[in-house]
């Protein structure tokens, strides 16, 4: 690791928490990322105090002490959980072709860096996957003989993409309409536990009853036929599993308590570009949680799948 020193630029995207950014952009400053972006969403009117916790939290980040080209997107309104993270990450592939990209609450392992520099490298020209994903949620289950998988779901905490795959993108879901009426779902998945509620987290992000924008980055990769790497062991130390979190408020979660493990290298590639079907299942019953007995539950199903609380009426 010492005789590698990374080249592809890195996205920060930041909000009102100090303690969290502090640590992130530590992991940051030890990668050393030649281009750094910066993107802050603006403070919330009827928080009070907030303004000086997001000027906090821009003040650390500003701290750059190594050889590298700084570029700033700092809102001076709040956009939101959606449409913040995915108008800044527009901004950064419209300067660079790829890119890799850690939100304030994503502490990465060091290995993350270099896992998501030469699969993107290695990826570059191939439609067939859109995301190289830093977390792995399989518990050691499913194991593989090999440093990553392909999978149907790209987590966005610390993860890397290409512009070519970025134009994929469409905030406002224009297109699941269709999807959705047509049954293609089915098509996608094969499973109807997880038809049901994506149908139904899909319908509510398309209707602005959801303040996100991952889900919609998901749903571009499973309608251009988009795979995501994920590594054999988890890269990525979620901490922001917090009480004034937006929608990760459990820290009992279990996945709060993901620990990390430095990926080997050099990297083994899987010889071959199949979905693992066993380990997205055990996402899908685990992660996501699909359970006929919630269908019912509508929006509360959702609210449990972000880990919002489930009382609160949408």
């Amino acid at each position: 690791m010492q005789d590698w020193q990374l080249q592809t630029p890195v996205a920060l995207i930041i909000f009102n928490r100090p303690h969290t950014t502090e640590q992130v952009f530590a992991a940051i400053r030890r990668a050393r990322p030649p281009k750094l972006f910066l993107i802050a969403d603006g403070p919330r009117t009827d928080k009070p105090g907030e303004a000086e916790l997001c000027q906090a939290a821009r003040e650390i980040v500003q701290q750059v002490d190594w050889d590298c080209e700084v570029f700033e997107n700092f809102s001076d309104v709040n956009l939101g959980c959606g449409r913040r993270p995915s108008s800044g990450i527009d901004w950064v592939f419209e300067q660079v072709e790829a890119a890799i990209i850690i939100e304030d609450d994503c502490l990465p392992e060091p290995s993350f860096f270099r896992y998501c520099e030469e699969l993107l490298h290695r990826y570059r020209h191939d439609e067939r996957v859109m995301t190289i994903a830093g977390l792995n949620v399989q518990f050691g289950e499913n194991p593989v003989p090999y440093s990553y998988y392909f999978s149907h779901y790209g987590h966005c905490w610390g993860w890397a993409s290409w512009r070519r795959a970025w134009r994929h993108f469409d905030y406002d879901l224009k297109l699941w309409p269709e999807i959705r009426d047509r049954g293609r779902l089915k098509d996608i998945f094969g499973n109807d536990y997880a038809v049901k509620v994506w149908t139904d987290a899909l319908d509510l992000t398309y209707n602005k009853g959801l303040d996100c924008w991952d889900f919609q980055w998901m749903f571009a990769n499973w309608i251009h036929g988009g795979f995501s790497t994920l590594p054999c062991q988890n890269l990525i130390h979620y901490i922001g599993y917090t009480t004034g979190a937006t929608h990760t408020t459990s820290e009992a979660s279990r996945y709060s308590q993901l620990e990390t493990q430095p990926m080997k290298f050099p990297l083994e590639h899987p010889p071959y570009m199949v979905r693992h079907v066993a380990a997205d299942v055990y996402t899908e019953n685990t992660y996501f949680d699909y359970k006929p007995s919630l269908w019912k539950r509508g929006n509360r199903k959702v609210r449990k799948l972000l880990g919002l609380p489930v009382t609160q009426s949408w």
